[in-house]
């Protein structure tokens, strides 16, 4: 079976109403279709909820009652949680190699480069910093028919 690393603000664009939401929506949609297996770091989904409540009480986007349906659909997403020997100093290493500030940002590459597959993002700053890494998709490279 296929796996595919996602991260939170690509989780998040799934189940809000965001630029791009559409694109997320099919890109998932595939993945389903086509048996593919999500995984993630265990804090991802702590992660998309602090998301979620900072678009109610920081960013104004949302109402806690929109919010509330938010977080009700992304505790349906399918996504296997791992954590794997070696990840938390690889995402470290990552870190200091890409001269990132967040290690929770290359959790998620540490994570789909020791599992091999390739890891997804809406974060296409994230994706500027790491253009080497092949493994390394950004949620706009996808097309889809429709």
């Amino acid at each position: 079976m296929t796996e595919v690393c996602v991260d939170a603000n690509l989780v998040v664009k799934l189940v809000s109403q965001e630029p791009d939401s559409d694109l997320a929506d099919a890109l998932f949609t595939t993945w389903q279709r086509e048996g593919v297996r999500l995984i993630a770091p265990p804090f991802l989904p702590v992660e998309v909820d602090s998301v979620l409540r900072q678009k109610v009480m920081l960013r104004r986007e949302l109402t806690a009652e929109q919010a509330q349906i938010c977080f009700a659909a992304a505790c349906q997403v399918p996504i296997e949680l791992l954590a794997l020997p070696r990840q938390r100093e690889r995402a470290w290493s990552l870190a200091e190699e890409l001269r990132l500030p967040h290690v929770y940002d290359t959790a998620y590459l540490a994570l789909a480069e020791l599992r091999n597959c390739e890891f997804w993002t809406a974060d296409r700053q994230l994706v500027n910093a790491c253009q080497h890494l092949r493994f390394v998709r950004w949620l706009g490279e996808f097309e889809h028919a429709g």
